[in-house]
């Protein structure tokens, strides 16, 4: 099938296409206009670069090392910049304002609360403050003319010992509501994953099952299939965040047959979502290029497969920008969009009713008038070539 029969989308089109974003981190997606700013306001000298464009560069650089480690480095800095209510409050509203520019019509994003207490913040006013953000940032978006809807995370860092804290903390704060005391959707844990596997906070994944709350675990990252067995098997996980090294439970035969292990049968056969991150999974060493990317071979094999940012300041990225690579490296479609769109609305972590409304009246429809488009640009143009012929 040729690309001119495929609705291969054009970057303006990926752009206008309602997309769904669940692996997204709050303090990796700042802009770096206003690291400067908040730097400055707050008196940290810490900064690599003064110049806004500059330290943007610093940022996709330093975290290309191909390593996890050195890669979660670089958000010393922007959590540095992250202690104060105001400063909270504005990273999280232009974080939606820049998500609903790109597309972005849903969105989980993740926070450690941890990690903002340095100025004397307590976890429930980092809380407050962000849902706060949110909300101003999905106001702003509509009064541009978009609609976006963000349900936060709460992450709790695996080499630390607050999990069950912050997994408590998650509960209270859970569900909708128009202030500042609803918006959280789930719980994360996250950080460097050699080491710290996701057993040690296994009181705090108890909790929240018995809770009947939702969570996700990065996992299957830099780490391998004992990471992924583990955050299913042991903890419960309702997604995997990354998960792409289930690969590794794949075997490709010479005559392009495919053989699944166990563990990534199960996955597949229970439709466990995968929250992966071309761009971020270059960087960190977990593939070589986008087209050998393992989200092709999933994508093919109808894994529960869904695309996301995971840090777009050091990514340096978007949706746009990873559906970009994909159709580039892939010859995706409109329809491919669609699918992977479809999924990670399925997979979020609001009411059922709530998703199935957001793919029939918002997703589907988006997708539909971008595709009429397309019918309607190839016959143009083939009602052109006849009449050039005749």
């Amino acid at each position: 099938m040729t690309s001119q029969t495929k609705n291969t989308p054009s970057s303006q089109q990926i752009r206008r296409a309602p997309k769904v974003l669940l692996h997204d981190h709050l303090d990796g997606g700042l802009r770096p206009g206003t690291i400067v700013d908040l730097a400055r306001d707050s008196g940290y000298s810490g900064l690599p670069e003064a110049d806004a464009d500059k330290l943007g560069i610093w940022f996709r650089e330093a975290a290309d090392s191909g390593s996890l480690e050195r890669y979660l480095e670089t958000f010393a800095h922007t959590c540095a910049v992250m202690q104060t209510r105001e400063s909270l409050v504005r990273v999280a509203a232009e974080c939606a304002e820049d998500l609903a520019e790109d597309g972005v019509v849903y969105a989980e994003v993740r926070y450690a609360p941890e990690q903002h207490l340095e100025a004397g913040l307590t976890l429930e006013e980092v809380v407050e403050a962000v849902n706060e953000g949110f909300r101003e940032g999905e106001r702003r978006a509509r009064e541009n003319g978009h609609r976006i809807r963000i349900g936060a995370l709460l992450t709790a860092m695996r080499h630390a010992a607050r999990a069950l804290e912050i997994a408590e903390l998650a509960n209270r704060y859970r569900g909708p509501g128009p202030g500042p005391h609803g918006g959280v959707v789930g719980f994360d844990i996250a950080g460097a994953e050699a080491g710290f596997p996701p057993t040690r906070h296994l009181d705090a994944f108890e909790y929240l099952k018995r809770e009947n709350n939702h969570f996700t675990i990065h996992a299957g990252e830099a780490f391998g299939l004992p990471s992924i067995w583990q955050a299913l098997q042991w903890c419960g996980a309702d997604r995997l965040g990354h998960g792409v090294r289930i690969i590794d439970d794949i075997q490709v035969q010479e005559d392009g047959s495919v053989k699944l292990g166990r563990l990534a049968s199960y996955v597949r056969d229970k439709r466990i979502p995968l929250e992966l991150c071309p761009s971020s999974n270059l960087q960190t060493g977990a593939a070589d290029s986008y087209a050998e990317h393992p989200i092709g071979l999933l994508r093919r094999l109808h894994f529960r497969a869904t695309v996301n940012t995971d840090n777009r300041l050091m990514s340096g990225t978007s949706m746009s920008r990873e559906f970009e690579h994909l159709v580039d490296a892939f010859g995706y479609s409109l329809d491919d969009m669609q699918w992977f769109t479809v999924n990670a609305m399925k997979s979020a972590f609001i009411p059922f009713d709530e998703r199935l409304a957001m793919i029939n009246d918002v997703i589907k429809p988006g997708y539909a008038e971008l595709k009429s488009e397309w019918l309607f640009q190839q016959t143009a143009s083939t009602s052109g070539s006849v009449h050039e012929e005749g």
